[in-house]
């Protein structure tokens, strides 16, 4: 079966040199990509790189142009353009508008274009905050239906008690459950 995912790209800019290779993988295993990157994902620079360059570099990858505004992600539910949403790296900021419903970026209106089909959404956390304020978003949209979690764990529990990132290598895996209905467990890795 050929599956095509439309793979957004939030602003955890730390997080990008794990999740492009990721991209690259499934594009390897002939999944067609449509790539999203929020504004600020394509737009601002960082001690990460250039913002150009990583856009260009997931265009390439993608073989097409990145969508990266509401109006371009408006029709993706009504064409029907994708099997699966992955949101890699989804940020708090991200998870908090999803669980409210608000869309004012490129990626939430691709959630919400996409939902309407009754099609799964795989977020791939990436975020500071995971165990306290962006906690009570995580545990609503684990609760909603098409909503799937790539597993994560506490990527510096030392230095940073309440951030979480996902384990990026288990996109694909929960990519391929998500399609089938089922959740990867545990969510919460030790």
């Amino acid at each position: 079966m050929s599956i095509k995912a439309g793979f957004a790209v939030c602003g955890s800019f730390c997080s990008f040199s794990k999740v492009i290779p990721q991209m690259q993988s499934l594009v390897n295993d002939n999944v067609e990509v449509i790539p999203i990157m929020s504004q600020n994902a394509a737009g601002i620079s960082t001690r990460f790189g250039k913002a150009e360059d990583i856009r260009a570099q997931i265009e390439n990858i993608c073989g097409r142009e990145a969508i990266t505004s509401i109006e371009g992600a408006e029709p993706i539910g009504p064409k029907k353009l994708c099997d699966v949403l992955i949101v890699a790296p989804c940020t708090g900021n991200t998870l908090a508008k999803m669980a409210l419903g608000v869309t004012d970026t490129s990626v939430t209106m691709a959630v919400k274009s996409h939902m309407r089909n009754n099609r799964p959404v795989v977020l791939a956390v990436s975020t500071n905050d995971a165990l306290s304020n962006s906690a009570i978003n995580i545990g609503k949209l684990k609760n909603t239906k098409n909503i799937y979690f790539v597993p994560m764990k506490q990527d510096d529990p030392a230095g940073k008690p309440n951030s979480m990132a996902a384990d990026f290598s288990l996109i694909r895996q929960t990519v391929d459950n998500a399609l089938e209905g089922r959740q990867i467990n545990p969510v919460m890795l030790g």
